[in-house]
């Protein structure tokens, strides 16, 4: 499974059950899609963090990157139905920071021929 990871905090006067309710329509249409395997938002709690975090974090699960590229392709085309949605969420978030991690150890890995 990868996982790709988005941190952030919203932008101020934003409701967070508001963005919350976004999120859902917004995640939720592509999982029903087949585009994603799930997804969580998470908040950070007792202002507990590394650092430079913000105070929400969303984890969104793929099988692997061929349907990541698919998920990527359907928003990046910046059509409808999936544009307004995607700005419904986006626009109420800053400092958002990435990465994109893998289960390990990976459904393909093999053990003793390795070189280091």
């Amino acid at each position: 499974m990868d996982i790709y990871n988005a941190w952030f905090d919203l932008k101020p006067g934003v409701s967070d059950m508001e963005f919350s309710d976004r999120l859902k329509a917004y995640m939720g249409g592509l999982e029903n899609d087949g585009l994603m395997q799930g997804w969580r938002l998470m908040r950070r709690k007792l202002g507990l963090s590394a650092a430079p975090i913000g105070e929400f974090h969303l984890m969104m699960e793929f099988t692997g990157m061929a349907q990541l590229d698919q998920a990527f392709n359907r928003v990046g085309s910046r059509r409808e139905p999936v544009e307004s949605v995607h700005f419904g969420v986006n626009s109420l978030v800053q400092n958002v920071q990435f990465a994109l991690y893998r289960d390990f150890p990976d459904s393909v890995r093999h053990r003793g021929d390795e070189k280091f």
